[in-house]
């Protein structure tokens, strides 16, 4: 039997694993899971019931060009089906972006600390990341990501509200970003929280992307739709960007279950953004009681919360776990705690009040 192995990518070597946020354990002490930004409600109305009927033809593969979902799309964004994709979460659709935009000797830009999954990703390609500092408020520091650019960057990645800060950048800063980007260059509008906002002067990317053939922006189902376990987003881009996604798209990778409960759940907004708006209540009110016990919380205009703790990040977390919540921590730089069920929240707030009294 020979010895040597098979000759692998010499870019996957020291590629960082994504890490999921980590469940409450089984028959363990933690009622409540805080680390994956999770919609704590359950499906939509219609939901259940377009899954349901979708699950009896499960031995049959997906319609692989997601009419039905596309078509939805279409008209609920007011866009061209030509300027459509679909993928396996906006996290799919974001890595089918730059397989279709960079490789080797090619630069992607992005803002750090933000999600986890861009250096990854751009890896995995065999593009360079250029990771930009966030400002001291950890909001994104565009002057400098514009700053970064060569004519080797192939990508931007803005991720407007950035995960794992909360924060947003608001229209006329990103509006003179956006003059500054080469037009050849694809700016990357990941807008994963978008349902959060209550900024007015955030912009929707679907309103710049119209007058931008570089702006492409990407969404997702598993945060304010609540389908996180059926994997499935989209990204709205002009056609020759689109139309590339769907090239580099993995065939049937879009479940029949995962398009009928999107098209359910487009079709029960007014629920969904009720559930929403309760979140963003319950959100204020997690935010003000920290602020009210001397924690530093940026403006935050997702779905979690940002506490820097630096050192004291590990710690933290492991006090949360021990009370019953179970936390994202960076280790290092900090935790981002979801906002879930009122009963979750407060137990995170309990723990919060008794940590700050031993710093």
């Amino acid at each position: 039997m020979s010895e040597t192995s098979p000759k692998l990518r010499a870019e996957l070597e020291g590629i960082p694993t994504y890490k999921p946020g980590k469940p409450a354990a089984a028959g363990g002490p933690v009622a409540y899971k805080l680390s994956s930004n999770e919609n704590p409600y359950p499906p939509l109305p219609g939901v259940m019931e377009s899954v349901t009927a979708a699950a009896s033809n499960f031995n049959r593969y997906p319609d692989m060009a997601c009419a039905g979902l596309m078509n939805e799309l279409s008209e609920r964004f007011g866009v061209p089906l030509s300027h459509l994709a679909t993928g396996t979460g906006s996290v799919g659709v974001a890595q089918q972006l730059i397989q279709a935009t960079s490789g080797p000797g090619d630069e992607v830009i992005y803002a750090w600390r933000s999600f986890e999954a861009y250096p990854i990703i751009t890896q995995i390609s065999g593009a360079r990341a250029v990771q930009v500092p966030l400002t001291p408020g950890d909001v994104h520091d565009l002057d400098a990501m514009a700053d970064a650019i060569t004519d080797r960057t192939r990508l931007i990645f803005v991720c407007n509200p950035n995960n794992p800060t909360g924060t947003v950048v608001r229209r006329a800063e990103l509006e003179r970003f956006l003059d500054r980007v080469p037009g050849d260059v694809l700016v990357v509008l990941d807008e994963a929280y978008r349902e959060f906002i209550r900024d007015p002067e955030v912009p929707d990317g679907v309103e710049l992307y119209r007058k931008r053939p570089n702006v492409c922006v990407l969404r997702t189902f598993s945060k304010a739709y609540g389908l996180a376990g059926l994997r499935v987003g989209f990204a709205i881009g002009h056609e020759p960007v689109a139309a590339a996604l769907r090239k580099t798209a993995v065939p049937f990778g879009v479940s029949q279950l995962a398009q009928e409960a999107a098209i359910a759940s487009l079709r029960a907004e007014d629920e969904l953004m009720g559930r929403v708006g309760s979140l963003v209540c319950e959100r204020k009110r997690v935010v003000d009681a920290l602020r009210a016990l001397g924690w530093t919380v940026p403006e935050t205009q997702a779905n979690f919360v940002w506490l820097r703790l630096g050192e004291r990040t590990v710690a933290f977390a492991a006090a949360c776990e021990e009370h019953g919540v179970v936390v994202r921590p960076f280790p290092g730089e900090g935790v981002r705690v979801t906002i879930g069920e009122t009963e979750a929240n407060d137990i995170f707030l309990k723990v919060a009040e008794g940590f700050r009294k031993e710093l």
